[in-house]
């Protein structure tokens, strides 16, 4: 590439990084980036969730990115358990409704958690018990057919 047709394609990049910039959503981020703690912002940014404490219950709650059926109970084992879905009214932006539902289990937990409805948390799936090939000692014994 040539550097005046380098010249073109970078300032071209920069021209639709700053629109992308002034959308609804980069702002509804960028305001929900400026409430988060510095560690939430950092689990944010990399794993795409921040957890939150509620206010009535002291539980754990994770926010995943999206409008509805993103918060999760998080178990004393650090697992996901039940899960809530509760969105503010009106068409928000993904990180409008993030922020609001992290205020809300900040600050009104027992209100929130009232109007929600709650779904079963993540299944995990087991493989089926497989019988051992033949041949094999199995607590003591001999498994054959």
């Amino acid at each position: 590439m040539g550097p005046w047709r380098l010249r073109g394609w970078a300032v071209g990049r920069l021209y639709q990084a700053a629109k992308e910039e002034k959308t609804v959503d980069a702002r509804a981020l960028r305001l929900l980036r400026s409430w988060l703690s510095p560690q939430q912002r950092v689990e944010f940014d990399t794993k795409g969730y921040f957890d939150v404490v509620g206010c009535d219950s002291g539980k754990r709650y994770r926010i995943r990115r999206g409008t509805s059926g993103n918060v999760n109970e998080i178990d004393e084992f650090g697992r996901l358990s039940t899960g809530w879905c509760f969105v503010p009214v009106g068409g928000l932006a993904q990180g409008d409704v993030m922020l609001a539902q992290k205020l809300a289990l900040e600050t009104d937990e027992a209100r929130a958690l009232s109007i929600a409805n709650s779904f079963p948390g993540p299944i995990r799936w087991r493989r089926p018990a497989s019988r051992p090939p033949e041949g094999i000692i199995v607590l003591g014994r001999l498994h054959s057919s």
